[in-house]
């Protein structure tokens, strides 16, 4: 019996890697295939080293060669191979062959998987860090209808050797998981770093699927990377779906509304009107490459320090239902935000600001992490094709007009802030609503929750319905007494 010492912390017990793999080897009833590309057999070879794997694996296969691979997976029509669709193939193929080779008569007690990835590590000047897809089908009962984890990774390690070791460690971690975790997705993303140094390998997107997974909403487990620092931003589209931010934003001009959109009203859609506006209509932006982004930061949605995921789920559903893509960030300052879409994009961004969210930047306060300050973090934020669309607010003691022309500073930003502004970073958006500038959003949300009705004329077209029949942000009927 173990001895336990006065003041010993409880420390949660983590299989190893090989015990992972042997569990599953010695599961008689698993069975199926390992396909991978670009990085070699990193996953099979834990499975092989372990022992057991002759009634596992059914077959490893790695088509390496790019001819090789598009005759046996087809040829993409980007001509690309490290991409969703090349491992949704992949997956398809290799259980369509399983269950043609292998007669289900003979086996009536295997539960089928297919595993697979396509990987593209750091390149010989390393100029790329390389990326990668991974993914495993399989059923959790023989006969059942196929379930599907789907997860893209980045590479911060330096050296091929070590992003490998990476890709086989957590295939062996997203394929135990898969199997003996199914009835809680969260716990097989917290398990997929198990033995992995967090930092050397970025998750930003992830999809489940499949009659295992009915109830989960992807929306809220890209939520879940972003609360366990696996990844600095997360995507999804309008229909709900996490995407890929690369396939999105790569060498496109992009157009960003930051807000709490708790809930979206209409000065929120006004200002991306009119800013869209403006936008197409710069020089250089092209229309048809042109996206909009919905974006939120992490700590827009913190609550006493914690993340109410229902109160993101409404805000992500509203969003959603109006046809946007939204991006959920860590970029509590906008110049991180601005260099991270810098990352993926050399064309045209834009930021679609009120002027007491641009004032509140030229804050020293919010830069004294950072070597340069204030200084530093503008060349990052505007050394870029960067220009901030600027909604005017009214002043709540005078009723005036509060614009680029007459926003107020600290006298020492005031020189810094017309540097900006006569170089054309700062563009007024003129066209707008006067109506909507007396639009709050807070005081929405209190209403709400009172279960009053004076706020709905507020909302786009649609949204207050949604909020009233789903009973979102704590919607409640105020019963009136007779």
């Amino acid at each position: 019996m173990p001895i336990t010492l006065p003041g010993d912390k409880e420390f949660e017990k983590r299989p190893s890697i090989e015990r992972k793999a042997l569990k599953i080897n010695l599961n008689d009833r698993i069975y199926g295939t390992f396909a991978e590309i670009g990085a070699g057999q990193e996953v099979a070879r834990h499975f092989f080293r372990v022992g057991g794997a002759s009634g596992t694996i059914a077959k490893t296969i790695s088509a390496y060669d790019k001819n090789f691979s598009d005759t046996i997976y087809g040829e993409e029509d980007d001509k690309r191979y490290v991409t969703e669709t090349r491992l949704h193939k992949m997956l398809q193929r290799e259980i369509m062959l399983l269950e043609t080779r292998i007669p289900r008569h003979n086996h009536p007690d295997k539960m089928f998987f297919a595993y697979a990835n396509t990987i593209a590590t750091i390149d010989f000047a390393k100029k790329f860090k390389g990326h990668g897809w991974m993914g495993i089908r399989y059923q959790i009962a023989p006969e059942q209808p196929y379930n599907e984890i789907m997860i893209h990774l980045r590479f911060h390690h330096t050296e091929a050797r070590l992003q490998q070791e990476a890709v086989g460690i957590m295939g062996v971690n997203l394929v135990h998981g898969a199997f003996y975790n199914h009835d809680e997705p969260k716990k097989i993303i917290k398990h997929l770093y198990d033995h992995i140094d967090q930092t050397s390998v970025e998750i930003d997107t992830i999809n489940f699927s499949g009659p295992v997974f009915k109830g989960v909403d992807n929306r809220i487990l890209s939520l879940l990377l972003l609360k366990n620092d696996m990844t600095d931003a997360v995507m999804f589209n309008p229909e709900g779906n996490n995407i890929l931010p690369a396939r999105i934003l790569y060498k496109k001009n992009i157009l960003v509304l930051r807000g709490s959109f708790r809930p979206v009203t209409k000065v929120n859609i006004d200002m991306f009107k009119k800013s869209y506006d403006i936008f197409i209509k710069e020089q250089n932006v092209d229309e048809n490459k042109t996206e909009v982004i919905f974006e939120i930061t992490l700590s827009n949605l913190t609550s006493q320090g914690e993340i109410d995921e229902s109160d993101f789920m409404d805000r992500a559903k509203l969003l959603c239902s109006l046809g946007h893509t939204v991006m959920i960030s860590d970029f509590k300052e906008y110049y991180k935000m601005v260099d991270y879409l810098a990352e993926y994009t050399k064309e045209q961004i834009g930021l679609t600001m009120g002027v007491s969210n641009f004032v509140e930047i030229f804050d020293e306060q919010y830069y004294k992490d950072i070597s340069g300050g204030i200084l530093e973090a503008f060349g990052k934020m505007f050394h870029n094709n960067l220009k901030v669309y600027l909604y005017p607010m009214k002043s709540p003691e005078t009723d005036e007009i509060i614009n680029s022309n007459n926003l107020k500073l600290h006298p020492r930003m005031k020189d810094f802030y017309k540097f900006f502004k006569y170089n054309g970073k700062v563009v007024d958006i003129f066209d707008y609503e006067n109506d909507y500038l007396s639009i709050f959003s807070r005081e929405i949300l209190t209403n709400i929750k009172e279960g009053k009705k004076n706020w709905t004329n507020q909302l786009p077209e649609g949204i207050a319905d949604m909020i009233m029949k789903n009973k979102m942000f704590g919607w409640k009927e105020k019963k009136i007494k007779v």
